[in-house]
């Protein structure tokens, strides 16, 4: 063979691969949005319902806000263990089996005749979440380019996003028009398929390591919780779902209550403002990868304090402006914190998105909780402050224990 034949047949290899790298890369956008779609959809699904809950089973607003919290905890419960397990079992399978588990639970919701079967069924849901998101976290540490992780794991929170205000928007709109029971049937078909689209588009793992054995994973987990930064990232994760779910669970109630005397299906449209986030997260990732994660990180959380405090203006579209401003640097957050998980721990990448998510929905649990106490005494504006000063926490942390 020539040497010029050669150079020619080097080239057409080289553009056969670029050309396949690429199509492995959209194939792996595109699973991973879908994935983060259908997880979501059916997370948060009771919020817009809260109010018309706390008629039809007579029972107060810290009550019916189980039916957020329930799947919250369960997920902080669960997490660790299966973030363990996935470092010894892999990563595709384990995804679709939760997706699929996801979507068993969510259909029975609609068969619950009291608020106790309701939460119970939630808090079923809420047990196969974490086998979605610590893999998905762990997925794109280890398959991705180390600068394409930022705008990677952008796409997958975009995904969450659009699932998360597509949940509650539909679940406001099928209790105006039909009943609450059916908002469960339908998201549950949807997660169901998003199963089966992530099952066809989702590359196989080409660079998981397998852990010896579910003893060495569980072993992995001591080890993060001597790693500094993935501390600080706990923490900081911890701070921002419970700064959301504050948020958006007790609005429901201040705007379904006068002035503004709301119902479900405007209180469910209201989470249009979450696709602002959907259209800021991917330009975020973008940022993330050129100016750091530190910067980027503390330029969110004071558009979180900024919308925030915007809501306590008694004027309904400042007051969704205030919710946009909130959400989106919510979302900048999360994209920030869980990409900064797998840079911080190196290794055993599932058990410390884990431990992540672990922290993560324990915020949001809490987040659930400890304002309605807030909510009792000083109504929404207690509820601010309370969201103000865990901001001013995240500041401290990021600032002190992140590097850029």
């Amino acid at each position: 063979m020539s040497n010029r034949t050669a150079v020619q047949y080097t080239l057409r290899q080289s553009v056969e691969f670029e050309e396949v790298s690429v199509g492995r890369r959209a194939a792996v956008l595109l699973a991973l949005f879908v994935t983060g779609f259908a997880t979501f959809v059916s997370v948060y699904v009771t919020q817009p319902l809260l109010p018309q809950f706390r008629e039809i089973f007579h029972a107060s607003e810290l009550m019916v806000s189980l039916t957020v919290s329930a799947p919250v905890i369960a997920v902080a419960l669960a997490a660790p263990l299966l973030g363990a397990l996935a470092d010894s079992m892999g990563r595709k399978r384990v995804i679709i089996a939760a997706l699929l588990g996801l979507s068993i639970p969510s259909v029975l919701a609609a068969t619950a005749e009291s608020l106790p079967q309701l939460i119970a069924w939630r808090f079923l849901q809420g047990l196969f979440i974490p086998g979605i998101i610590t893999v998905a976290m762990a997925y794109i540490s280890e398959e991705t380019p180390h600068r394409m992780v930022g705008s990677t794991m952008a796409t997958y929170v975009t995904g969450t996003v659009v699932g998360g205000f597509s949940g509650r928007f539909i679940a406001g709109i099928c209790a105006h028009h039909y009943n609450w029971q059916m908002a469960f049937v339908f998201l549950g078909i949807v997660s169901l398929v998003g199963c089966l689209l992530t099952f066809c588009f989702l590359p196989r793992s080409t660079k998981f390591v397998r852990q010896s054995s579910t003893a060495a994973s569980l072993d992995s987990l001591r080890s993060h919780l001597h790693n500094p930064q993935l501390l600080a990232t706990y923490a900081i994760g911890f701070n921002v779902l419970f700064c959301q779910v504050a948020s958006f669970t007790y609005v429901n109630f201040y705007l379904a209550d006068k002035p503004f005397l709301l119902g479900p299906a405007a209180l469910g449209a209201i989470f249009t403002v979450y696709l602002i986030g959907a259209v800021i997260t991917p330009v975020a990732g973008m940022i993330l990868d050129r100016v750091g994660y530190r910067r980027t990180l503390m330029a969110a959380v004071g558009t979180i304090a900024a919308g925030t405090l915007l809501t306590l203006i008694h004027s309904l579209p400042l007051i969704i402006a205030g919710l946009a401003l909130s959400a989106t640097g919510v979302f900048i957050c999360q994209a920030a914190a869980s990409s900064y998980v797998g840079k911080a721990a190196g290794k055993a990448r599932s058990s410390a998105a884990g431990l992540y998510v672990a922290l993560y929905y324990f915020g949001g649990f809490l987040g659930s909780v400890i304002p309605g106490f807030f909510w009792g005494l000083t109504g929404w504006p207690g509820c601010v402050a309370l969201i103000i000063c865990m901001q001013a926490a995240i500041l401290c942390i990021a600032w002190k224990m992140w590097r850029n």
